[in-house]
Protein backbone atom coordinates (compact mmCIF):
# COMPACT_ATOMS: atom_id res chain seq x y z
CA UNK A 1 0.00 0.00 0.00
CA UNK A 2 1.04 3.35 -0.75
CA UNK A 3 1.28 3.91 3.62
CA UNK A 4 4.01 1.18 3.20
CA UNK A 5 6.09 3.03 1.21
CA UNK A 6 5.53 6.16 3.02
CA UNK A 7 6.75 4.09 5.89
CA UNK A 8 9.55 2.86 4.27
CA UNK A 9 10.12 6.57 2.92
CA UNK A 10 10.05 7.97 7.07
CA UNK A 11 12.56 5.37 8.08
CA UNK A 12 14.73 6.29 5.04
CA UNK A 13 14.89 2.77 4.00
CA UNK A 14 14.09 2.26 0.23
CA UNK A 15 10.75 0.42 -0.88
CA UNK A 16 11.06 -2.37 -2.77
CA UNK A 17 10.32 -2.53 -6.51
CA UNK A 18 8.13 -5.34 -6.18
CA UNK A 19 6.19 -3.21 -3.60
CA UNK A 20 6.16 -0.15 -5.78
CA UNK A 21 5.18 -2.02 -9.00
CA UNK A 22 2.04 -3.75 -6.91
CA UNK A 23 1.25 0.09 -5.40
CA UNK A 24 1.39 1.44 -8.39
CA UNK A 25 0.03 -1.10 -10.69
CA UNK A 26 -3.91 0.01 -10.21
CA UNK A 27 -6.70 -2.76 -10.42
CA UNK A 28 -4.05 -5.59 -10.72
CA UNK A 29 -3.77 -5.69 -14.31
CA UNK A 30 -0.21 -7.45 -13.96
CA UNK A 31 1.57 -4.21 -15.89
CA UNK A 32 2.12 -0.51 -15.68
CA UNK A 33 0.53 1.96 -17.86
CA UNK A 34 2.80 5.22 -19.03
CA UNK A 35 1.38 7.23 -15.88
CA UNK A 36 1.83 4.09 -13.55
CA UNK A 37 5.51 3.52 -14.76
CA UNK A 38 6.77 7.65 -13.97
CA UNK A 39 5.12 7.05 -10.63
CA UNK A 40 6.60 4.23 -9.69
CA UNK A 41 10.06 5.83 -10.65
CA UNK A 42 9.31 8.74 -8.55
CA UNK A 43 8.82 6.36 -5.60
CA UNK A 44 11.73 4.61 -6.45
CA UNK A 45 14.32 7.30 -7.03
CA UNK A 46 12.40 10.30 -5.94
CA UNK A 47 12.95 12.00 -9.18
CA UNK A 48 10.43 12.43 -12.15
CA UNK A 49 11.78 10.50 -15.38
CA UNK A 50 11.58 13.26 -18.67
CA UNK A 51 9.28 12.31 -21.43
CA UNK A 52 12.58 10.73 -23.53
CA UNK A 53 13.20 8.22 -21.14
CA UNK A 54 9.53 7.43 -20.33
CA UNK A 55 9.22 7.16 -24.09
CA UNK A 56 12.43 4.98 -24.40
CA UNK A 57 10.75 2.77 -21.98
CA UNK A 58 7.43 2.16 -23.20
CA UNK A 59 8.25 2.04 -27.17
CA UNK A 60 10.34 -1.40 -25.89
CA UNK A 61 6.94 -2.86 -24.27
CA UNK A 62 5.29 -5.68 -26.86
CA UNK A 63 2.20 -4.51 -28.57
CA UNK A 64 0.58 -7.63 -26.83
CA UNK A 65 1.30 -6.32 -23.31
CA UNK A 66 -0.52 -3.42 -22.59
CA UNK A 67 2.22 -1.84 -20.78
CA UNK A 68 5.60 -2.79 -19.16
CA UNK A 69 5.34 -5.96 -17.23
CA UNK A 70 7.20 -6.97 -13.64
CA UNK A 71 10.18 -8.54 -15.14
CA UNK A 72 10.71 -5.56 -17.33
CA UNK A 73 10.28 -3.49 -14.52
CA UNK A 74 12.68 -4.81 -11.92
CA UNK A 75 15.08 -5.10 -14.89
CA UNK A 76 14.78 -1.44 -15.98
CA UNK A 77 15.16 -0.52 -11.70
CA UNK A 78 17.83 -3.25 -11.32
CA UNK A 79 19.86 -0.98 -14.23
CA UNK A 80 19.04 2.00 -12.85
CA UNK A 81 19.76 1.50 -9.40
CA UNK A 82 23.56 -0.18 -10.46
CA UNK A 83 23.58 3.55 -12.49
CA UNK A 84 23.20 5.21 -9.55
CA UNK A 85 25.32 3.60 -7.21
CA UNK A 86 28.69 3.30 -10.00
CA UNK A 87 27.78 7.24 -9.79
CA UNK A 88 27.86 7.39 -6.21
CA UNK A 89 30.91 5.78 -5.60
CA UNK A 90 32.54 7.54 -8.14
CA UNK A 91 31.71 10.99 -6.39
CA UNK A 92 32.69 9.64 -3.04
CA UNK A 93 36.02 8.84 -4.75
CA UNK A 94 36.57 11.67 -6.62
CA UNK A 95 35.71 14.18 -3.03
CA UNK A 96 38.01 12.28 -1.49
CA UNK A 97 40.86 12.73 -3.79
CA UNK A 98 39.63 16.73 -3.78
CA UNK A 99 40.71 17.33 -0.75
CA UNK A 100 40.55 21.29 -0.78
CA UNK A 101 36.66 20.69 -2.16
CA UNK A 102 37.06 23.10 -5.37
CA UNK A 103 35.35 20.37 -7.44
CA UNK A 104 38.11 19.80 -9.48
CA UNK A 105 42.06 18.02 -8.73
CA UNK A 106 45.20 19.96 -9.74
CA UNK A 107 48.53 17.91 -10.67
CA UNK A 108 49.54 18.37 -7.20
CA UNK A 109 46.74 16.95 -5.88
CA UNK A 110 46.86 14.05 -8.37
CA UNK A 111 50.24 13.39 -7.64
CA UNK A 112 49.94 13.40 -4.03
CA UNK A 113 46.92 10.99 -4.51
CA UNK A 114 48.56 8.84 -6.86
CA UNK A 115 51.43 8.23 -4.42
CA UNK A 116 49.35 6.93 -1.61
CA UNK A 117 47.19 4.72 -3.74
CA UNK A 118 50.34 3.25 -6.02
CA UNK A 119 53.67 4.47 -4.48
CA UNK A 120 55.26 0.92 -6.57
CA UNK A 121 55.21 3.11 -10.12
CA UNK A 122 57.58 4.95 -11.42
CA UNK A 123 57.55 8.93 -10.84
CA UNK A 124 57.36 9.35 -14.57
CA UNK A 125 54.01 7.71 -14.85
CA UNK A 126 52.26 10.26 -12.74
CA UNK A 127 52.55 13.24 -15.47
CA UNK A 128 51.49 10.56 -18.13
CA UNK A 129 48.38 9.42 -16.10
CA UNK A 130 47.62 12.88 -15.50
CA UNK A 131 47.36 14.66 -19.26
CA UNK A 132 45.14 11.20 -19.92
CA UNK A 133 43.09 11.76 -17.42
CA UNK A 134 42.87 15.55 -18.06
CA UNK A 135 40.54 15.04 -21.17
CA UNK A 136 40.26 18.48 -22.32
CA UNK A 137 43.67 19.95 -21.49
CA UNK A 138 42.70 22.64 -19.15
CA UNK A 139 45.30 21.32 -16.64
CA UNK A 140 42.56 20.88 -14.11
CA UNK A 141 40.71 17.22 -13.20
CA UNK A 142 37.14 18.45 -13.51
CA UNK A 143 34.76 15.46 -12.41
CA UNK A 144 33.58 14.84 -15.76
CA UNK A 145 37.38 13.57 -16.65
CA UNK A 146 37.65 11.49 -13.80
CA UNK A 147 34.62 9.86 -14.24
CA UNK A 148 35.17 8.78 -17.91
CA UNK A 149 38.80 7.69 -16.88
CA UNK A 150 36.99 5.91 -14.38
CA UNK A 151 34.93 4.25 -16.89
CA UNK A 152 37.91 3.77 -19.16
CA UNK A 153 40.22 2.64 -16.68
CA UNK A 154 38.47 -0.20 -16.37
CA UNK A 155 39.83 -1.18 -19.73
CA UNK A 156 42.67 -3.31 -19.85
CA UNK A 157 44.41 -0.91 -22.20
CA UNK A 158 44.40 2.20 -19.99
CA UNK A 159 47.60 2.82 -18.05
CA UNK A 160 45.17 3.56 -14.62
CA UNK A 161 43.87 -0.18 -15.18
CA UNK A 162 47.06 -0.98 -13.60
CA UNK A 163 47.57 1.65 -11.19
Amino acid sequence: SLGDIKACSAQRAEPSPRLVFEVCDDDNKGYLSREEFKVAVVLLFSYKPSKVEVDAVMSSVKPENSGILFEKFLDLMSARKAAQLYNSETWQIFTAFDVQSRGFLTFEDFKKTFNSVSSKLPESVIPEAFREVDQDSDGCISFKDFESAMKYGQDEGSLLYFA
